[in-house]
């Protein structure tokens, strides 16, 4: 993979305990992206290039959570809880190598909106401030990896091209939910007719 380090940044995007098998929202073979990542975390620290970490960061009783009993609106998903602030799966995933991590994102954690993209919440106008902070480091494309393919990593690839930087998909280190049926390969295609690239 050539990689122009000066002006790219590495995005891992919800790797933690929930996420993976034993997890409350448990991926398929979630954990399988911890040992790429790290592999490419590695090498963007040691280039000096930002390594950028989302955490799904809820308080009890958020607003995604099914057992709050309330009626999913069009299009939304109600999850189980999961990522409960200050919990053990909220943790990132023990395999995680943190030390190549410059920057932590926390999202989700107003109580009434969600929060899948590593720039936007849900309501699509709260930023989260990684756009400002990759431009402002000179930052041009961003590598993706982590969970899910079809929700947060999704949503990551679509706004990171909605804000001007070239996005390339790790295919080796993306998992996704797989609901409902299809989603991964839809959120897949979606992607590269928006112009990101998988590798």
């Amino acid at each position: 993979m050539d990689i122009n380090f000066k002006k790219s940044a590495l995005i891992l995007v919800d790797v933690q305990n929930d996420f993976c098998p034993g997890g409350a929202l448990a991926v398929t073979d979630g954990d399988q992206v911890v040992s790429p990542l790290n592999e490419c975390a590695r090498a963007f620290a040691a280039a000096n290039a930002p390594v950028i970490a989302t955490q799904d960061w809820h308080p009890a009783g958020h607003c995604s959570f099914a057992s709050t009993g309330r009626k999913a609106a069009d299009g939304e998903v109600l999850w189980p809880d999961h990522c409960v602030q200050g919990t053990k799966g909220a943790d990132f995933h023990p395999g995680l190598d943190l030390k190549p991590v410059t920057l932590v994102i926390r999202k989700g954690f107003r109580p009434s909106v969600d929060s899948y993209s590593a720039f936007f919440e849900n309501d699509r106008k709260t930023a989260t401030g990684l756009a400002g902070f990759l431009k402002g480091l000179g930052i041009g494309a961003v590598y993706v990896g982590g969970l899910a393919t079809d929700y947060c990593v999704f949503f990551t690839v679509m706004d990171a091209i909605a804000q001007g930087f070239t996005a390339y998909l790790l295919s080796d280190a993306v998992r996704g939910v797989g609901f409902p049926e299809g989603s991964v390969e839809k959120a897949i295609n979606a992607m590269k007719t928006a112009g990101a690239m998988a590798l």
